[in-house]
């Protein structure tokens, strides 16, 4: 297969859907020679800040000299943004030749009725190509939960970070930030070193504390208390433990990442100066990230409460003003509680719809939004809804495109 057939064969196992579980992703990788057995890893799960606390460590590992690979999702832009190999997208030709190696196992284990979903392929193409890369480390992002997501498959992390938990996918995780944090913590193994902050609520810190000690783990609890020396919409120069970083990223729930993947940092013996660099040199597709000026343009993927109230906040610090939000959302998120924490703010809402089966329709959303800016309309495409928005946006007004990372594929993608 070439590279589009690989992402269209990918995305074929959409069809399987999520079903937590390893056995299958273990029957997979026992055909493959176990890739994930030979490659080190550090480990991120969390409900929030995942994607930036991940790419931060990688960043670092790399300014050391690491080869290190990186695994993250969803992507934004580019399909491949999901393998990245120091810093840069998995070559796509690399990728067709693990994907095809990959498929022809899947067919053999359907011939015996054993069904691979769409992530656990990709998470066993991810390990073959990291392997083939020979990368020295691998920053793992858990895809959903932890206890049974398929990138738990892995033994003996060189590091786990617990990043934010709030409540979401309720639906499968647990209906109490208890049972959620329960799930996410089931990546700790035995005698891990383990990173999260202080300023986990106190249920999610609990069970991550019980879950140590019955673990035997190393437990470091950050304690994001920072001297801010300049604060902006386009960044933050802050001093933490003496030491003075500068990060293009925004809002206090990014100090709190950075300082989780400081103290992950220094768990692998990475020096400060790595460190530093790693840090400065980390951006975030579509994390609260300004991609234009007169107008200002801000996008930010998420769908959760955590997400809105981060947002939230950051509009309101940065005193953003005149807001024209554009907006697209899954229809199994808590839809409600982030367009209630965000319209308010704006003077006038598009609804769109994403290109993804779970996608809420842009007139139920527009239903909802409505209740909070009466400016509100709806268009179903995205790419319409963002020219729309820009034409009616003046060069004082402030453009926001929030929500769903499909959306911002469907507007920014190739």
């Amino acid at each position: 297969m070439n590279f589009n057939e690989s992402v269209e064969y990918i995305h074929s196992l959409l069809a399987f859907g999520i079903k937590p579980g390893l056995e299958r992703i273990s029957m997979l990788l026992d055909l493959l020679d176990n890739p994930q057995d030979k490659l080190q890893f550090v480990h991120i799960a969390g409900t929030n800040g995942k994607g930036s606390t991940s790419t931060m460590i990688s960043n670092m590992l790399i300014a050391s000299g690491k080869k290190t690979g990186l695994f993250t999702s969803p992507y934004v832009i580019d399909f491949c943004e999901r393998f990245q190999i120091d810093g840069k997208n998995i070559d796509k030709d690399i990728f067709a030749e693990c994907v095809t190696e990959v498929r022809e196992k899947i067919e053999e284990l359907n011939k015996k009725g054993i069904i691979i979903t769409e992530f656990e392929a990709i998470t066993v193409s991810a390990f073959l190509c990291f392997l083939k890369a020979k990368c020295e480390y691998v920053v793992l992002e858990v895809g959903l939960g932890g206890r049974f997501d398929a990138t738990n498959v892995i033994k003996n992390p060189k590091a786990v970070v617990i990043t934010s938990i709030s409540l979401d996918h309720i639906a499968i995780l647990g209906d109490t930030i208890e049972k959620i944090a329960f799930e996410k913590c089931g990546i700790i193994k035995e005698k891990s070193c383990v990173i999260t902050s202080s300023n986990q609520c106190d249920d999610a810190l609990k069970v991550i504390k019980e879950t140590c000690e019955n673990k035997n783990c190393n437990l470091f609890i950050t304690n994001p208390q920072t001297e801010i020396f300049d604060d902006s919409i386009f960044g933050t120069v802050f001093a933490y433990n003496n030491n003075v970083y500068k990060t293009k990223l925004t809002g206090n729930h990014q100090i709190e990442n950075t300082v989780n993947a400081i103290e992950c940092a220094k768990v692998l013996g990475l020096n400060e100066i790595a460190i530093a660099q790693g840090i400065e040199n980390t951006r975030m597709i579509a994390r609260m990230e300004v991609i234009g000026e007169n107008p200002l343009i801000i996008r930010d993927g998420g769908h959760n409460e955590g997400c809105a109230n981060a947002l939230y906040n950051f509009l309101t610090k940065y005193k953003v003003e005149n807001i024209n939000m554009l907006i697209g959302l899954m229809a199994d998120k808590d839809c409600e509680s982030y367009v209630g924490k965000i319209a308010p703010l704006c003077k006038s809402v598009v609804t769109v719809t994403p290109s993804n089966p779970r996608a809420l329709d842009s007139e139920k959303l527009k239903e909802i939004a409505e209740k909070y800016c009466k400016n509100t309309i709806s268009i179903n495409s995205p790419k319409d809804g963002y020219k729309y928005i820009f034409s009616n946006t003046k060069k004082d007004e402030t453009i926001l495109v929030c929500g769903s990372f499909y959306m911002m594929s469907d507007i920014f993608g190739e």
